[in-house]
């Protein structure tokens, strides 16, 4: 990269982060009077340089609910004035608007023609029975003579499903197949003693399996019972992924400072608009911060804030870590090393909210509605036990009927069981919502978007992270030859190549100064 890629927010010089770094009163006004004493009165009246605006919407101030902004403190973060007014003044461009592309029209879908389905499902059906490598007689034998021993393996197993000669696969294939209620009524109606027509291998299959007394409503009675302990175990992990995700949001300290890093930033570039004086802002916020270019037009609003958090995030974690002995007293040096340490704590952010990113990937619709099917499937348990009741009275029947009864109890407790926890996991979303958008969290309109807004933001923040590292180590690498090669042959060697040619020189010399 070369030198005019580097922008000053990027590289600032020690002393400018200091030089006029003054707390943002504008975003707290109640703490005007905490720097009103200071500084000279005429400063004070003169106007600030009206910067490049922040397009944000503002969070309603909510009193009867704890909110993550009631937590800012206003001088844990300074935002650093001179570097914001040279890198984001305003500067109005006069360049003509550009026209509005059309987009040309999408062309009216024709009207398909609505064709038979019994050709193409009966192909469909045919190439299953191929794949699946099955007979009709194989098939019902199955349904009629093995259903009850197959049932009490499942049952007592609670498996997903590999059971004797049908597993989960099998069984969702046959539903597939099965007929419509015109189509079981032709096929029930059909003497082929009788009819010229010759059925197919497809029909002769359905028409075979239409002959086992309530099939398909035993197929998917099984079915459900193979997914069963699945379906739970996959609910039950999505709730608890919501709740560690609300968690996380709720108790990280980086992604805290972050959101005041923007909201004191935020506050200086809308000095003088209604945008301005903000106590809290919507997390949409944070998708907005990289499309604020500086006078460059490279830097972003989100890299002047990711380098003031390294900064003090270097700063603290050098503090902490005092007893380390340095090798070089050049500060320059210890300022870069000071920011790489803050960047490894700001790139990892994604690692901590982890559980964030993974919600951001749900649906509420489709969690509630796979609940719901959960629930709904007990009926077809009911039914089928209903109509084996009235089919046979023998004793396997109603051994059958025993072991029906005992996974009915059980699903009954694992299903309320997951209905609690869905309550739970949802009734924290939207805590959490109202936690950092108060009262404007009713006008969401997906309840898991505050997660997809900050997993977005995270993956911008991550290429903001890598870009900053990149541009700090070529500073790192072009400061490296004002640093002295140490001579004590105890001090650890910084840059040992370096050493060994300068070594290897200095004997050549001394050589030559030896020789006659």
């Amino acid at each position: 990269m070369s030198k005019e890629a580097m922008s000053p927010a990027l590289s600032p010089p020690p002393q400018a982060a200091n030089s006029r770094s003054v707390p943002p009163t504008d975003a707290f006004p109640g703490r005007l009077q905490d720097n009103a004493d200071h500084g000279d009165k005429s400063e004070e009246t003169t106007p600030r340089p009206k910067l490049k605006p922040l397009h944000w919407d503002k969070v309603r101030a909510s009193s009867d609910r704890a909110m993550v902004w009631d937590q800012l403190k206003s001088s844990s973060f300074q935002v650093n004035e001179e570097m914001i007014e040279t890198l984001f003044i305003c500067n109005p461009a006069n360049a003509a608007p550009k026209e509005a592309t059309k987009r040309p029209a999408l062309p009216t879908p024709k009207a398909e023609n609505k064709v038979l389905l019994d050709p193409k499902k009966a192909q469909n059906i045919a190439i299953l029975l191929r794949a699946l490598n099955v007979t009709k007689e194989e098939v019902c034998e199955a349904l009629c003579e093995a259903f009850t021993t197959m049932l009490t393996n499942l049952l007592c197993a609670f498996s997903t499903g590999n059971t004797q000669n049908f597993g989960a696969d099998l069984l969702e294939t046959l539903l597939k197949m099965a007929p419509t209620k015109e189509e079981e009524i032709k096929l029930r109606e059909f003497k082929e003693e009788t009819s010229p027509i010759k059925l197919g291998p497809s029909e002769k299959f359905l028409k075979a399996v239409l002959d086992v007394p309530f099939a398909f409503k035993r197929v998917d009675a099984m079915l459900y019972i193979a997914n069963f302990e699945s379906e739970v175990k996959y609910l039950k992990n999505n709730f608890e992924i919501l709740e560690a995700a609300c968690e996380e949001l709720r108790n990280s300290r980086l992604f805290l400072k972050l959101l005041e890093a923007i909201l004191k930033t935020g506050n200086r570039m809308n000095v003088g608009t209604n945008r301005g004086d903000a106590h809290a802002f919507k997390l949409d916020t944070l998708l907005k911060l990289a499309d604020v270019k500086g006078t460059d037009g490279k830097t972003t609003l989100l890299h002047f804030v990711v380098q003031e958090i390294i900064r003090t995030e270097g700063s603290r974690l050098s503090a902490s870590n005092q007893s380390t002995p340095r090798t070089l007293a050049n500060p320059l040096r210890d300022e870069l090393e000071c920011k790489k340490l803050g960047l490894q704590v700001v790139a990892g952010l994604g690692n901590e909210l982890s559980s964030v990113k993974k919600a951001a990937a749900m649906d509420s619709d489709v969690l509630s509605s796979y609940v719901a099917k959960l629930a709904g499937g007990i009926e077809k348990i009911t039914e089928v036990l209903r109509l084996n009741e009235e089919l046979n009275t023998r004793d396997d029947a109603w051994r059958f009927h025993d072991t029906m009864q005992k996974f009915l109890k059980k699903a009954d407790d694992e299903i309320l069981r997951v209905q609690a926890q869905e309550s739970v996991a949802l009734s924290l979303v939207k805590e959490i919502t109202e936690y950092f958008h108060g009262d404007s969290a009713k006008e969401e309109a997906h309840p898991f978007r505050i997660f997809m807004v900050v997993r977005d933001f995270l993956s911008v923040l991550t290429q903001v992270c890598r870009e900053v590292g990149r541009i700090n180590d070529r500073t790192i690498a072009s400061s490296v030859r004002h640093f002295p090669v140490p001579v004590n042959p105890m001090m650890p060697q910084l840059f040992p190549r370096i050493h060994a040619l300068r070594a290897g020189i200095s004997d050549d010399e001394s050589s030559v100064a030896s020789s006659p």
